[in-house]
């Protein structure tokens, strides 16, 4: 079974939510270097819900995933 990861990157100034079950191919694809926040999920279904949960928010609200320890 396929371990699903809910990521966030930056380009061009702006933030992008995906999700995928290869983290390093699709950074690739991006021609990113690193995420700026990935967590895993347990199925495709929970990983689709949160990606959805994710881009429903602020840039602000993104960002807090990962400064201040996600506060």
């Amino acid at each position: 079974m396929a371990s699903w990861v809910v990521y966030i990157i930056e380009k061009r100034g702006h933030y992008y939510a995906g999700m995928t079950t290869d983290l390093p191919h699709r950074l690739r694809q991006h021609q990113v270097a690193v995420a700026k926040y990935a967590e895993a999920q347990p199925s495709r279904h929970a990983a689709a819900q949160r990606e959805r949960q994710i881009k429903g928010w602020s840039r602000a609200k993104k960002e807090r995933l990962w400064t201040a320890g996600g506060r």
